[in-house]
């Protein structure tokens, strides 16, 4: 009699487990800031991978682009910086946002860390793996309106419990990873997107310039 009732205590536990509700992404301060542009600022680099920064702050233009958003130029945000002296992540995010909105104008600053970045050698395998986490503050508020984190790894091909979105993601790094010698930016590719495409459920909200969607 006790093991029934432990046994029907267990199933309830897990039928209401089951049918918990997630809740929702709250997107009340994205919605009131309403960006358009963004300034992606340098990446801080947790890495070892002094290439790290660079390969990844390359990247990010795209999916940001894509989602609808107007990118300032990575490329001459930084020679900016550099002509006023501040030449690392470090540095630069010192700089105020109101500072920031004063010399580039732009709605919102996109900071990005490094966590991940690089091959790691196995026993019997290797893995390049590369993860990295965002946030997007306001420059005329100063308040945060979203962050996120992604990762992606080239041995994502051996998890067999991957969605189907997921196996074409990592038979497109493994494709890429065979033909180029740089593993590593590659793979920071699929990190940069999966962190930075805009949809729902704690990604980025698309921006104004975003295509309305196929029917």
């Amino acid at each position: 009699m006790k093991k029934l009732f432990a046994f029907t205590a267990l199933l309830a536990v897990i039928t209401l487990t089951g049918c918990a509700k997630k809740t929702p992404h709250d997107y009340s301060a994205f919605r009131a800031s309403k960006p358009a542009s963004i300034l992606v600022l340098p990446a801080e680099n947790h890495t070892t991978d002094i290439a790290a920064a660079h390969s990844l702050t390359s990247l990010v233009t795209q999916p940001l682009a894509e989602s609808g958003y107007y990118v300032f130029p990575v490329a001459v945000v930084e020679e900016t910086f550099k002509q006023n002296g501040l030449n690392n992540a470090t540095d630069i995010r010192s700089v105020s946002t109101t500072k920031l909105h004063d010399i580039f104008n732009a709605d919102a600053a996109l900071y990005i860390d490094i966590n991940t970045y690089g091959t790691k050698y196995l026993i019997v395998d290797s893995e390049t793996r590369v993860t990295a986490s965002a946030k997007l503050v306001d420059l005329r508020s100063g308040k945060q309106i979203w962050s996120g984190s992604a990762t992606a790894s080239d041995n994502e091909s051996s998890n067999n419990n991957q969605s189907a979105l997921g196996m074409l993601i990592a038979a497109a790094v493994h494709q890429i990873a065979s033909n180029v010698s740089d593993k590593a930016h590659d793979v920071a590719a699929i990190t940069s997107a999966r962190l930075l495409t805009a949809g729902d459920d704690g990604a980025l909200l698309p921006g104004p310039r975003a295509k309305p969607a196929k029917i």
